[in-house]
């Protein structure tokens, strides 16, 4: 089990083999890294990938949603901040077996990312799909 899993909250310790940073490559590039808040109930991504003209800079927040006196969500919600144009973008993330899912909206979108984790967790090859359009993209661990 990794730091990051150690310090998760049960509801997201699948998603602890994100934690630490990862290089991406292919039809995007760039870098990403997770780190878990205090108290292991969120994950923070920070972003950098740049997409054909597009420059993706950010900060997501990833954990369940949980309302003044509300039961939390069964779900894994995110919501992404990206700073060059001031856009925020909500997901879904589903990790079953070695795939992780990453929902545009709400579950069953058709804006989506499949990605296969390799056997050691230092690979993550995946897509973006989305309504006309989609690309491919490497992402390998680099701590």
């Amino acid at each position: 089990m990794s730091n990051g899993q150690q310090l998760l909250q049960p509801h997201l310790k699948a998603f602890g083999r994100l934690i630490g940073r990862w290089q991406i490559s292919g039809d995007a590039f760039g870098q990403t890294r997770y780190e878990v808040v205090s108290g292991g109930h969120f994950i923070l991504q920070h972003f950098e990938v740049k997409h054909g003209k597009r420059e993706n800079k950010g900060l997501e927040v990833i954990g369940r949603l949980h309302g003044f006196g509300a039961v939390p969500s069964p779900d894994i919600h995110s919501r992404a901040y990206c700073f060059p144009d001031g856009m925020t973008l909500d997901y879904i993330y589903e990790i079953e077996g070695g795939t992780l899912t990453i929902w545009g909206g709400n579950k069953g979108s058709p804006a989506y990312y499949k990605g296969a984790f390799s056997g050691d967790n230092r690979k993550l090859i995946g897509s973006w799909t989305y309504p006309g359009g989609g690309y491919s993209t490497v992402s390998t661990r680099v701590d």
